[in-house]
């Protein structure tokens, strides 16, 4: 499975968990998970690389739900699983 899969597949966590996506070129730095009044919002930052976003969404997705209660693919969870623990 390649890492935009594995970030696509983050980015339907996120949203079934209520978070709203807005992507953005925010200049490659990476983008991350905010809350605006009492909304979580996400920003992809379309300029960076999508193992960055991965990696920055897979953080946010183990901070707002249990990902032990929801069905990953076997590949998606290792991924976060090794991110989140670094």
């Amino acid at each position: 499975m390649d890492v935009d899969q594995i970030l696509e597949d983050l980015l339907i966590v996120l949203e079934s968990a209520d978070v709203s996506l807005k992507r953005e070129p925010m200049g490659g730095g990476g983008g991350g998970l905010c809350r605006i009044k009492d909304r979580l919002v996400f920003y992809v930052d379309t300029d960076a690389p999508a193992l960055l976003n991965a990696e920055n969404v897979a953080v946010a997705a183990a901070d707002v739900t249990d990902l032990d209660l929801i069905y990953l693919r076997p590949e998606v969870r290792d991924f976060v699983e090794k991110t989140v623990q670094t």
